[in-house]
Order: structure tokens, then sequence, then C-alpha cells
């Protein structure tokens, strides 16, 4: 079965940086799109990143361009989300999904981000 585990959230000050990480299991990661996306108070589900199977495509929204940078290592089936200068409005729920034809098919079970003075 397919399974996203993530880890790396928690709370940090304004400006500070954070590392997010979802191991993968149940299917040939190289072979398929990951994404990024978060649950903000007030805002919804937000799409944030997204990255080809290789590694070679990269995408963002344009309120992360800039601070957010999509990764991966294939050898070890994980997906990275490097996170700088992280602003109060960062605040939020972060899942990656398994991306299939532009459309998540498979979540993770979420990370919290809490920015915070």
């Amino acid at each position: 079965e397919v399974q996203l585990v993530q880890s790396g959230g928690g709370l940090v000050q304004p400006g500070g940086s954070l590392r997010l990480s979802c191991v993968a299991s149940g299917f040939t990661f190289g072979n398929i799109d990951m994404t990024w996306v978060r649950q903000v108070p007030g805002k919804g589900l937000e799409w944030i990143s997204a990255i080809q199977g290789g590694g070679g495509l990269l995408s963002y929204a344009d309120s992360v361009k800039g601070r957010f940078t999509i990764s991966r290592d294939n050898a070890k089936n994980t997906l990275y989300l490097q996170i700088y200068t992280l602003k109060p409005e960062d605040t939020g729920v972060y899942y990656c999904a398994r991306f299939t034809n532009y459309a998540p098919d498979y979540w993770g079970q979420g990370t919290r981000v809490t920015v915070a003075s």
C-alpha cells in the first residue's frame, strides 16, 4: 500500500528556517511526481510546490518563490521542503502528496508549522 510519512514541523521564530521531510513507500517513487500543499487558517488549502519524478522540473506558487525549495532523494524515497525566512502567514499544516496527472491521489498525515515570536 502507498504510504507517505511526514516529519520536520515545529515552532519557529519569524525569519527562521525549517526542513520538512516525506518518506514514501508502496510505489516506484522515482517515477512519480510529488507535491507539497498546505492548509493555512483563514486561507484554506493552498498548493505550494511540485517536483518531477526525476527531480529535474520544479515549480512553485508565487507566495513562496525565493523562500521555499523542493527537492527529493530517490535513493531514500524521500521528498523535502526547505523553508527559509519563515513568516507568520506561513503557519499551517503542510502535506506532501503523490501527484498523478496533476492531481494529488495519496496524502501524507501532515505536519504542523507554527511561526510566532
